[in-house]
């Protein structure tokens, strides 16, 4: 079995919206072991028989469809893509790592469209951005909610989709796993 992190955009596990027992139930049903949620509700561990992490995207995207009505991206790492993750972000430790992010993202994008991000994200703001694999590293040096780079923006000029943590809790998910 290998442990991996779903990192959910957007859901709320907790009170009316989706219980945490819900949702263990519906991974256990899945085959997906030991179902836990970290730091904040939109990260789930769980363990699962060796795979690609993209497949696993898409069954826990279709089982949250499903099974609760709820449209939303996830991206599913392992413990040494999360820990690669952090270690290879260039701006970790630079801005205070709660303003430094990875989006983790549901596929690699080329240099033509990373490249169009940069030209266009130049026009809108001061953020430092990297390519990593299959992922952004971002250095909001401020706030993420005070600045117009947004996920919108990003998802549009890569042609995909993603999600984001800051290095703290990235560093914080590998250490639980």
């Amino acid at each position: 079995m290998t442990r991996y992190c779903a990192f959910f955009e957007s859901m709320t596990v907790r009170g009316d919206r989706l219980s945490m027992a819900d949702l263990r139930y519906a991974f256990e049903r899945e085959e997906l072991e030991n179902a836990e949620t970290v730091i904040s509700s939109g990260n789930v561990l769980f363990d699962y028989e060796e795979r690609p992490s993209e497949g696993l995207e898409d069954l826990l995207a279709y089982l949250m469809r499903d099974r609760f009505e709820m449209k939303t991206f996830v991206a599913v790492r392992t413990r040494e893509e999360i820990r690669a993750a952090v270690e290879e972000n260039p701006f970790a430790g630079e801005s205070g790592d709660t303003f430094v992010h990875t989006v983790l993202l549901a596929s690699q994008p080329s240099a033509e469209q990373f490249d169009r991000l940069v030209a266009d994200h130049g026009r809108v703001g001061m953020e430092r951005l990297a390519l990593g694999a299959r992922s952004l590293f971002v250095d909001f040096a401020a706030p993420m909610g005070q600045s117009l780079l947004t996920m919108d923006f990003i998802e549009k000029r890569l042609g995909c989709r993603g999600t984001a943590r800051n290095v703290r809790s990235l560093a914080r998910i590998v250490q639980k796993m």
